[in-house]
């Protein structure tokens, strides 16, 4: 059987994503935000450079895709369990350009037993310019202090 017993040693939810991005080279120099985050839940943002942008001087899909994973990785981990990713798709909606600033927002995060689902929602303000989907698995490896 799991052991329930809550132990003092484990990080809050809250705390996870701001541990992850302390350690996470490549978030950091795109420079993302973490704006708001609990249990189950995470919204990061960054603002798009010109070093992110392709040759027809738009944002590189890589960059939402980026920034929405993050904010996966980030809600999955809330749970207090290392969760890796497994599976992952985007639909890009809208081109993006220099100085626009976007965030990533899960809007379902649905855990089960070893499993979890995400979608997150990339905007530009108010408007979606980007769908993630993302399946996780969750390890037994609790995260720590």
């Amino acid at each position: 059987m799991e052991d329930l017993t809550p132990h003092t040693s484990h990080l809050k939810p809250e705390k996870i994503p701001e541990k992850m991005l302390s350690q996470d080279a490549y978030s950091q120099w795109l420079g993302i935000e973490i704006l708001e985050s609990r249990l189950g839940f995470c919204k990061v943002g960054m603002t798009i450079r010109k070093e992110m942008l392709n040759s027809m001087d738009k944002a590189h899909g890589g960059i939402s895709y980026s920034l929405a994973d993050t904010a996966f990785g980030f809600t999955a981990n809330t749970h207090g369990k290392y969760a890796v990713s497994i599976e992952t798709s985007i639909n890009h909606i809208e081109a993006l350009e220099e100085d626009d600033y976007i965030t990533a927002e899960a809007t379902l995060d649905l855990q089960k037993t070893k499993v979890g689902f995400n979608i997150v929602e990339v905007k530009r303000g108010d408007e979606l310019v980007a769908l993630f989907k993302g399946v996780v698995y969750r390890t037994n490896k609790d995260w720590e202090e």
